[in-house]
């Protein structure tokens, strides 16, 4: 008898629907299977034929951490490019290197943790490296273009499952555990929830991650936002992944809930699908869950819930389905596409801020390059390893020739004295390998330890001279002669061992203390002094009775950077100034920046140059922009840090072989007075961003100069009942081939709440020859055009005229004309029927935004150390009132107004009934006579939190 082959289960059946497969499957888990599915790294169940699974693979601009390779520009440089078809095609080359080192190494996962949306609200976030711009509709539409690449175009199979980070309101790394964004609801809506919502309801998105932070009073891990409009956004079932330790957080750090068990009980609920803690080891939230289900804090459906949404992922990306995977085969890396859309994608982020007619270089010009990254291919954070390296120098010397190309580096060269007499020396190391740090790839590259198969500096009659570069705020590098920076292992001793700075902790940088009669050398990783002992230099270990004593050093300077620069300079037809900042220093993941402001040893090495040449360009090469004093200059350019090509792109916009037609995607400010506090989430009232802000900007939102001209004409707008048509042409007027950004803002000629001073509606990016013109089209639906009605609680198109301007940036309008839209009229608020959410307030000042309980809901309260004013805009009484109720929580004094006038009422909650719980409201009662229409203020004393205000009688 032949043996009868089993039939095969329904969840391996290609032909029917991935839900009747995803249920099939989920009844033959049990549920000791089903919850180890909820940790970061899902292990495979063998009885089923189930692999393991885990989420999260970052390649924000490629693949990252997992070693060699492709390198695109950081995400604010692709934001730069304004061009979705370019950042479409960098997705794809991304998905599709992605899916061939998984071929080849089982650690690289399918589930990318990119991109990053979260708007660049302030340009002192540490982060800034990340995001694409200050605008929602910019964003969103460079994320969907990412995200589409991605995903790829078959209709069923997924080449990658993307996640949006970081949901929600978050801009800032300082306290970012634990500090609460204050946003009103029309900053949500407005503001920080368009990116997110334009881009899922795109389809190509699998899922989201909660920030780390808290936004008004709530952990983003617990927020309902995730329920109520994250996942009303699309059918799809959307995976959402926490950060890293983020669910012990709630705990540990926030103290949002008492245990565990609760927290991510809470969590799950919540919309957690997928909990990313405590590294590879899944016992710990395995464990939690457990107990949290044994409590009844879960359900099994609550269980189900969330699998199901990992299951979607993984049936999406062909895992169950390998012979008809259209992916599987993908062997895309490093090839030729690819290295030439890495130098397209650099040569298309570079900005021309500035000229004065010195751009483009002749082909015979005598070039003197200098600064601190003029040699540099600097990574950051979420980089690759390099495959190939481009440095502006080496650039230069392709596109110009060595002979005609100079360089200095502009650092200050030191000897570092000991006590003694002797100077820190490098040992050599003739039989050490060079190694890159992370070269190997790691799945957390934040457990990559420092060499110790090299020796630790010693102590010597003859010194070393160091290459000592100041990068801001005290912080320094030490360099040997062979390239290779001072650093500090596990084991604390100092050495000559890395490539370049880098790490979580990073352990290449230091300060310089001045004590006695020389200075303490400060180990900035791990706060310790350097010291000088026996056998070898190294920190001290922690231990006062142990401890070395630290050494006192003199620093002798052997040759200032000036000096270098100077030489260098004088005598080249043109000096090209390369600045920026090192991506793991002063603005990063976990450190914001204090100051827009260039470097100290950076300006001293732009004014050297400038004095010795006025011919000096700046090229700016950062993750942020900076405050620079532009007026002497006759060229500025800025790209960020631009992956394996940048140098080579940077060349060739210089060089004219390019024109470059990168467009600015977030403000650059004048002063660090123009800027808001760091914490201040309500760009509105902030008057933050190009949106809102008043004042005079270095180089406004979307600004970029090209070596063309273009002029702009024909401009036509008509309505219908469902969008506004625009159409207008653009012309080359120079003599060379030259992209431009057409950009098209909208602003509210008479509005009756605070709207933007302009808007973007769309923009393309377009190539022209000379003498060429092309007309372009634009389809702006009328939602494009309403605001939040805080009143309402809805959104609402106000009647009235637009403006509807056409430009080269937000301040370049070249066009303009307004049309007239019909739509729903003001109306007062009827407060008699439906009272005053305290959060729904029209201005405040000194108010926070906090949680009305754990779960859901908003009040109002005073910020620390403030009173706060609240004002709600014309508030219906009718035919009357006589009283007035609050809802209210804590200690303080409720002071009631109407329109500015004098004091009507003044609750008071009696303390002896009040509680410490802040979510313990009680009802307090006072008299109010009002009728008809008035603006309602109320101002809050003491600690107290607001949740309603009613009115009755």
């Amino acid at each position: 008898m032949t043996a009868q082959t089993p039939p095969t289960p329904p969840f391996r059946d290609p032909q029917l629907p991935f839900a009747k497969r995803i249920d099939d499957l989920l009844q033959r888990l049990t549920l000791d299977e089903k919850i180890s599915f909820l940790h970061q790294f899902a292990p495979a169940v063998e009885r089923l034929g189930i692999d393991a699974f885990r989420t999260g693979q970052e390649a924000l601009h490629g693949v990252a951490w997992m070693g060699p390779a492709t390198v695109f520009p950081q995400a604010v440089g692709l934001g730069a490019t304004w061009n979705t078809d370019l950042v479409r095609r960098v997705g794809e080359a991304v998905s599709k290197e992605t899916r061939a080192m998984r071929a080849r190494d089982d650690r690289v996962g399918l589930n990318i943790w990119s991109p990053t949306v979260n708007l660049l609200r302030h340009p002192l976030w540490g982060r800034n490296e990340e995001g694409y711009s200050e605008d929602p509709k910019l964003t969103s539409a460079i994320a969907v273009a990412y995200t589409r690449g991605l995903r790829g175009d078959h209709p069923t199979y997924w080449r990658t499952a993307p996640v949006l980070k970081h949901w929600l309101a978050h801009n800032n790394e300082t306290d970012r555990a634990t500090s609460s964004s204050s946003v009103r609801p029309r900053v949500l809506h407005e503001y920080d929830l368009r990116a997110f919502r334009e881009a899922v309801e795109a389809g190509a998105v699998a899922g989201v991650m909660p920030a780390y932070n808290l936004v008004n009073g709530r952990p983003n891990h617990v927020s309902p936002h995730l329920r109520e409009h994250l996942r009303s956004w699309t059918d799809e079932d959307l995976l959402v992944c926490s950060d890293a330790a983020a669910p012990s957080n709630l705990v540990d750090l926030e103290h949002y809930f008492e245990t565990h068990e609760e927290g991510t009980a809470a969590a799950l609920r919540a919309g957690v699908d997928s909990f990313t803690d405590h590294g590879t080891d899944s016992s710990q939230i395995v464990g939690r869950v457990k107990k949290a289900y044994e409590q009844g804090l879960l359900t099994e459906a609550d269980i189900d819930t969330a699998v199901r949404r990992q299951l979607s992922v993984r049936f999406r990306l062909g895992e169950f389905d390998p012979l008809y995977d259209p992916h599987a085969g993908t062997g895309d890396f490093d090839t030729p596409a690819h290295r030439a859309l890495a130098q397209e994608a650099a040569e298309q982020a570079v900005v021309l801020l500035k000229n004065d007619g010195l751009l483009p270089l002749p082909p015979d010009t005598r070039v003197a390059v200098v600064g601190l990254l003029a040699d540099e291919c600097k990574l950051d954070w979420y980089s690759g390893t390099l495959i190939h390296r481009s440095t502006p120098l080496e650039g230069l010397y392709e596109r110009f020739g060595a002979e005609r190309v100079e360089f200095a580096e502009g650092v200050d060269r030191v000897l570092l004295k000991t006590s003694t007499g002797t100077f820190l020396h490098v040992s050599e190391a003739a039989d050490a390998a060079d190694e890159v740090r992370g070269a190997q790839g790691a799945l957390d590259p934040a457990l990559l330890a420092g060499r110790t198969d090299l020796p630790p500096l010693t102590a010597d009659p003859m010194g070393t001279e160091f290459a000592l570069v100041d990068w801001g705020e005290g912080i320094l590098t030490l360099r040997a002669p062979d390239g290779r920076y001072l650093s500090v292992a596990d084991d604390g001793y100092v050495r000559a061992s890395a490539d370049q700075p880098g790490g979580w902790i990073v352990q290449e940088t230091f300060r310089l203390e001045p004590h006695e009669n020389g200075h303490l050398l400060r180990h900035v990783g791990t706060g310790r002094h350097v010291s000088v002992a026996a056998d070898g230099v190294k920190v001290a270990d922690g231990n006062p009775e142990l401890e070395a004593k630290p050494e006192i050093f003199e620093i002798i300077v052997t040759e200032r950077a000036e000096d270098a620069v100077t030489q260098v300079t004088a005598r080249a037809d043109v000096v090209l100034v390369v600045a920026g900042n090192d991506p793991h220093i002063n603005g990063r993941e976990t450190e914001d920046r204090t100051t827009l402001r260039l470097p100290a040893h950076q300006e001293r090495i732009l004014r050297a140059a400038r004095a010795a040449n006025p011919r000096t360009v700046l090229a700016l090469v950062s993750a942020y922009p900076y405050a620079v004093a532009t007026g002497a200059l006759p060229a500025v350019l800025w790209t960020a840090h631009g992956g394996q090509a940048a140098g080579t792109a940077l060349a060739r916009v210089l060089a004219g072989d390019v024109s470059p037609a990168g467009r600015l995607p977030q403000t650059w400010y004048e002063d660090d007075a123009d800027l808001p506090d760091l914490f201040d989430y309500d760009v509105i009232g902030g008057r933050q961003t190009y949106l809102y802000f008043e004042g005079t900007p270095l180089f406004p939102f979307g600004h970029g100069l090209s070596y063309a001209t273009f002029t702009y004409a024909d401009l036509a707008v008509r309505a219908d009942d469902e969008a506004v048509h625009i159409s207008f042409t653009v012309t080359n007027t120079g003599d060379l081939t030259a992209d431009e950004v057409a950009q098209l803002y909208t602003r509210a000629a008479e509005p009756t709440v605070t709207r933007p001073r302009r808007e973007l509606l769309a923009h393309r990016r377009i190539t022209l020859a000379p003498g060429a013109r092309e007309e372009l089209s634009f389809e702006v639906p009328l939602s494009a055009f309403e605001f939040w009605d805080v009143a309402r609680g809805a959104w609402r198109l106000e009647p009235g005229p637009y403006d509807v301007l056409v430009g080269a940036s937000s301040e370049d309008i070249r066009l303009r004309t307004t049309v007239v839209l019909d739509g729903e009229p003001h109306s007062p608020r009827a407060v008699l029927q439906h009272g005053l959410d305290a959060a729904d307030f029209d201005e405040q000042s000194g108010v926070a935004i906090v949680d009305r309980t754990r779960m859901s809901g908003d009040a109002v309260t005073a910020a620390a150390g403030r009173s706060a004013e609240l004002v709600y805009r014309d508030c219906d009484f009718g035919d009357g009132v006589t009283e007035v109720t609050v809802s209210v929580a804590g200690e303080g004094v409720i002071e009631v107004s109407l329109d500015g006038g004098a004091l009507l009422a003044a609750l008071t909650p009696d303390p002896a009934t009040t509680s410490d719980d802040p979510y313990a409201y009680t009802t307090l009662e006072a008299g109010l006579v009002a009728e008809g229409v008035h603006d309602v203020h109320i101002r809050l004393r003491g600690p107290l939190r607001l949740a309603h205000v009613g009115f009755s009688g």
